[in-house]
């Protein structure tokens, strides 16, 4: 598995909150186990206390997002180097999973799963691999989604560097708006145009 695979732990803890809209669904034990995703092991060591945890990294997380999404890279790096330090990872080389057509292992490292606590293990996942996205992909492919109130964190791995919304959701959703808000400006152009001009 490659380590850019991590980078989505920061993309689904920074979009469990939407502060435009006031919403957040961290809540719960429940919802940072379902955050762990197939990563089971470490899920079952969640407890009350990493749902506070990684509500304190996912803002801090978000704002790496936003500062990257501002196009100031170097407040973005050094936001991520802070975490990184305070939530060091364990890379191990695995293989036994993933065997050739030759039936030889498959090399590849990934993140052990071995901190004190599953928050501090889900905040060192997330951020090993948001710092190899960053660094393989460039600070640019980071972002907040262009769509109001929304929000989201995104990773963009579009091939021409242009994506500039979460979803194709966020993105259609724009679009509509664009075209309604041109559509009222030129009706609102073509009714002045033909009002006859007032006496000055």
């Amino acid at each position: 598995m490659e380590l850019t695979y991590y980078a989505d732990f920061a993309v689904r803890l920074v979009n469990t909150e939407e502060p435009e809209r006031g919403t957040d669904t961290l809540t719960s034990v429940e919802v940072v186990r379902e955050l762990f995703g197939g990563h089971r092991q470490a899920a079952r060591r969640v407890s009350d206390a990493d749902v506070n945890r990684l509500r304190a990294v996912r803002a801090r997380l978000r704002a790496v997002f936003a500062a990257a999404g501002e196009q100031d890279e170097f407040r973005a790096v050094d936001l991520l180097n802070t975490l990184l330090m305070e939530y060091p990872a364990s890379p191990q080389i695995a293989g036994h999973d993933y065997r050739d057509e030759d039936g030889n292992p498959r090399w590849h490292l990934h993140l052990a799963e071995n901190p004190v606590n599953a928050g501090a293990g889900y905040a060192a996942i997330a951020c090993m691999g948001l710092a190899v996205s960053l660094t393989e992909l460039g600070v640019d492919r980071l972002g907040v989604c262009n769509s109001d109130p929304c929000r989201n964190a995104y990773i963009d791995t579009s091939t021409n560097r242009s994506r500039r919304y979460c979803s194709d959701r966020c993105a259609t959703r724009a679009n509509v708006a664009a075209y309604r808000a041109r559509k009222r400006a030129e009706s609102g152009r073509h009714t002045s145009a033909g009002r006859p001009a007032e006496d000055k």
